[in-house]
C-alpha cells in the first residue's frame, strides 16, 4: 500500500456563518488587542497554522490571534506554533502571509460546484472491516518474504524488542481489536490529531476509513504468536497517532500535532509513511509553504531534541529528490483545475522525509532492486527496506507486495509506506539493545549496519533499452539505497 497521497479535493467541513461585524473574543487571561477593522464572519471556518517568534508566551499568542479575528485551538509554546480557526477570510492577511497558512483554503481555488473527491491510494484495495473477532488465525509468516530479506526472522531468536521502547505510528489509525496488535498497542499513549490538537478518545485515534495505519503498524510490531503475521519488533509497544483524515490528507497541522505528541509522551521512534499535503514539494521561497516548512521542521527538531528518532518514506512518485525538476501535482487537495505546475529548486522539499533529523527511506522489491515507484536521490535517502514491487517476484512463490495486518484480517500492499516501517522496526530493535542511544547514535547504527547495495548496472524496468532512473554515488552510499538495506539481525547482535 502506498504512501498516503493522491490528488483529490477536500470537502470543507466548514460552517457558513452569518455575515456580521463581531470582533473575536480574546481568551481569558490574554491581553486584549482590538482588531484594526471589524471582523467579517462570512466565510467557512478554516484552520490555520500560525508562526510566532520563539519565546512567545501563550497569552500573547492567543491575544494576537484574537485581534486578527481568530480563535486559538492549541498553542505549542515549545516551538512557538499555533493552530487557529477563523471564519474571517482576511485572517491570514491580518496575521501576515509569511506567518499564517491554511491548507483548507487551497481547496477554495477550485470551482465550488466541482464534485468532492478524496485522495485515493491506488494500491489500497482491502475492505475496511474493523472486527478482531473474525480475523483468521492461520500462520502466514511463510508469506513474509520481506522479513526474511532483512533477517527479522533470525533477529527474533535473539531479541524481539523491549516494552520500554514505544513507536509512534503517525498514520490513519490502528485497529485496536486486531489480535496481532492488541498486545503491542498502548491506548494510553494514542491520540488523534485531526484538529491540530491531540484528542485521546479512542474514536479520535482509531481508524475510520483507511486500513493504511493498521498495515503499517503490523509491519512494525505484529505479535510473534504463531498466528497471522509477525512484525519486525514484536516486543515493543506502539501508539496510534492519527494524522490522516477521512479524505486521505495529512495537513501540516496534523503532522505538527503528531510530532509534538510523540515528543511530549516519551516515544522512541516515529513512523511517517506520508508526505505533508497539499504541496508535494514545499518551496521555502513561497510564503504559505514557508510557514508549513518552518512549522513542521520545528516540530521534528523538537521531537529529536526529546530523544525521538523520526523515520519517513520518500514518496511513490519515482522522482529524483536531489533533482526533482518540476512539480505537476500540487496543490493535491484542490482538483486538477487548480494545479500549479512549477519548476523546483533546492529550496523545495518533500516533508517530512527531506528534513534534517529525519531518516528517509526508499523502497526495494523482493529482488533487492529499487521499486519503480520509489523516489530516490543522492544525499536524500538514508537507507532502504522492502516495500514490494509487482515487477519483482519473490524467489520461490508468493505475492510481490508486503503482507501485513488490516482491520478484520490481512492484506498485501506495495509502497514506500511499507518500506518505512521496516526501518522503524529495526530502529526499535536498536533502541532496545542500546537503551541510552540518542537519535543521532541510532541513525549511525542504522547506517553502519545496513547491507551494502550497489547501483544496478542496468535499471531498465520495462525492457525498452532506456534507463528508467539513474543511480548516482558508489556502492556504500548511493541515491537509490543510501547506506543500504537495513539489517534486523545486526541490530540485536550489538
Amino acid at each position: 500500500m502506498p504512501l498516503l497521497h493522491r490528488a483529490r479535493a477536500v470537502a470543507l467541513s466548514a460552517v457558513l456563518l452569518t455575515a456580521g461585524c463581531l470582533a473575536a473574543t480574546a481568551p481569558a487571561g490574554a491581553d486584549t488587542v482590538a482588531p484594526s477593522r471589524p471582523c467579517a464572519q462570512q466565510g467557512p471556518t478554516l484552520r490555520y497554522l500560525v508562526l510566532f517568534d520563539r519565546g512567545t508566551q501563550e497569552p500573547q499568542a492567543d491575544a494576537e490571534i484574537a485581534a486578527a479575528c481568530g480563535s486559538t485551538t492549541v498553542y505549542y509554546p515549545q516551538i512557538a506554533v499555533a493552530v487557529a480557526t477563523s471564519p474571517d477570510p482576511s485572517f491570514g492577511d491580518r496575521i501576515g502571509a509569511d506567518r499564517a497558512y491554511s491548507a483548507q483554503a487551497e481547496s477554495l481555488s477550485r470551482n465550488s460546484d466541482a464534485p468532492t473527491r478524496k485522495k485515493v491510494d491506488e494500491t489500497e484495495a482491502a475492505q475496511f472491516q474493523p472486527d478482531g473477532r473474525d480475523v483468521p488465525t492461520a500462520d502466514r509468516s511463510a508469506e513474509q518474504w520481506d522479513m526474511a530479506l532483512i533477517q527479522a526472522d533470525r533477529a527474533h531468536q535473539v531479541n524481539e524488542g523491549s516494552r520500554n521502547v514505544v513507536v509512534g505510528v503517525l498514520d490513519s489509525g490502528i485497529d485496536p481489536t486486531h489480535p496481532d496488535l492488541v498486545a503491542a498497542l498502548d491506548p494510553a499513549l494514542s491520540a488523534g490529531c485531526l484538529t491540530g490538537k491531540p484528542d485521546t478518545a479512542q474514536q479520535a485515534w482509531a481508524p475510520t476509513t483507511s486500513p493504511h495505519g493498521t498495515h503499517v503498524a503490523g509491519i512494525v510490531a505484529a505479535a510473534d504468536d504463531g498466528k497471522g503475521v509477525t512484525g519486525v519488533a514484536p516486543g515493543v509497544r506502539i501508539a496510534s497517532v492519527k494524522v490522516v483524515d477521512d479524505d486521505g490528507y495529512i495537513y501540516p497541522e496534523y503532522a505538527v500535532c503528531g510530532f509534538m505528541w510523540a515528543a511530549t509522551n516519551g516515544m522512541t521512534v516515529t513512523n511517517s509513511s506520508f508526505f505533508v499535503d497539499p504541496w508535494v514539494f514545499n518551496c521555502q521561497s513561497e510564503n504559505g509553504q514557508q510557514v508549513v516548512h518552518d512549522a513542521v521542521r520545528r516540530a521534528v527538531d523538537y521531537a529529536t531534541s526529546r530523544g525521538v528518532l523520526n523515520v519517513a518514506a520518500t514518496t511513490n512518485n519515482g522522482v529524483d529528490l536531489a533533482r526533482p525538476g518540476r512539480d505537476t501535482a500540487s496543490p493535491d487537495n484542490a482538483g486538477p483545475e487548480a494545479l500549479r505546475p512549477r519548476p523546483l529548486t533546492g529550496a523545495c522539499l518533500v516533508l517530512p522525509a527531506q528534513l534534517r533529523n529525519v531518516v528517509a527511506v526508499s523502497s526495494v522489491g523482493a529482488r533487492q532492486v529499487k521499486a519503480g515507484y520509489s523516489s530516490y536521490g543522492l544525499g536524500t535517502v538514508d537507507v532502504t527496506a522492502p516495500g514490494g514491487d509487482r515487477r519483482q517476484q519473490p524467489f520461490g512463490s508468493g505475492q510481490s507486495c508486503v503482507l501485513s495486518t488490516v482491520p478484520g484480517g490481512y492484506g498485501y500492499y506495495c509502497g514506500t509506506s511499507m518500506a518505512a516501517p521496516h526501518v522503524t522496526g529495526v530502529a526499535a530493535l536498536l533502541a532496545s539493545t542500546h537503551p541510552h542511544a540518542s537519535p543521532g547514535q541510532l541513525l549511525r547504527l542504522l547506517n553502519s549496519q545496513a547491507d551494502t547495495l550497489p547501483c544496478p548496472s542496468d535499471y531498465d524496468l520495462n525492457g525498452t533499452g532506456v534507463q528508467d532512473a539513474y543511480c548516482t554515488g558508489y556502492s556504500e552510499y548511493n541515491g537509490f539505497y543510501g547506506h543500504g538495506l537495513v539489517n534486523a539481525l545486526a541490530a540485536v547482535q550489538n
